[in-house]
């Protein structure tokens, strides 16, 4: 199902509807189980229409996360286990994996790849890209990520992002000596892709007037194809990408 499948966005925020899973048992935040399902069902409670709802949790946390007395209405297995464990009976929707895995057909795979070698997957299976971590190293270029999202949009073929996109706006993060990609940028690079644009300009793009203006300036036609392509990414902070858009401008 894609991000727009699940509901009726309001026209202002498209391209914002379910963008944010939950990541919050995942680097830097790192919470403890029960902290992490505690801020989710606040989240949950809130009603954001940004954020999926939807909890990632590694398999090798399953039981962990079983033995909470509240579950997620919605799970993201993340694979870091040898098998796939058995999952039936928990609300998962996607499992995403550095390899093919099986999984039931009523369940998304998302496979992990470098944006400078993305290998043929088969129909029907989706893409997850890195967009940062915990070292310099671990973030692509614009080059790079603009060569995935073009791939990607011409191939029509979806993908979710990771790691990294802790603010709107591209900007420099002096402990890692690093650019962070902003997901805003991310957004609107896939919007320009979809409307045979270069991705690299607004990529790489701290201009926040300008982002801002463009992303109030994108055709609905555009922003539905757009997040049909980009259907969510992963962020351990659930507050920082809602404040940021309030700030902005552009929440709902």
């Amino acid at each position: 199902m894609s991000a727009l499948e699940c509901g009726t966005p309001p026209l202002k925020t498209t391209l914002f509807f379910a963008l944010i899973d939950d990541a919050g048992l995942f680097p830097p935040t790192s919470l403890h189980m029960d902290e992490a399902v505690a801020r989710h069902q606040r989240d949950l409670d809130s009603g954001s229409t940004v954020l999926t709802h939807r909890f990632l949790c590694p398999a090798s946390r399953l039981d962990g996360l079983r033995r909470q007395a509240q579950q997620p209405r919605l799970i993201g297995l993340i694979v870091d286990t040898e098998t796939v464990p058995d999952f039936s009976d928990l609300p998962v929707d996607f499992v995403e994996s550095r390899e093919i895995v099986p999984v039931p057909e009523h369940v998304r795979l998302f496979v992990e790849v470098h944006p400078k070698h993305i290998p043929h997957v088969p129909h029907g299976v989706s893409l997850k890209v890195r967009c940062g971590g915990m070292t310099a190293d671990a973030f692509p270029s614009v080059a790079e990520l603009a060569e995935f999202i073009t791939h990607c949009v011409e191939r029509d073929q979806p993908f979710k992002a990771t790691a990294g996109l802790h603010h709107a706006v591209r900007h420099f993060d002096p402990s890692l000596g690093v650019d962070r990609h902003g997901f805003l940028n991310l957004v609107l690079a896939v919007c320009a892709a979809i409307e045979k644009r270069d991705p690299m300009r607004v990529l790489a793009s701290t201009d926040v007037g300008d982002l801002v203006r463009q992303a109030q300036a994108i055709p609905e036609e555009t922003a539905v194809k757009a997040r049909n392509i980009l259907v969510s990414y992963g962020s351990c902070s659930t507050t920082a990408p809602l404040d940021d858009l309030k700030t902005l401008g552009l929440d709902a």
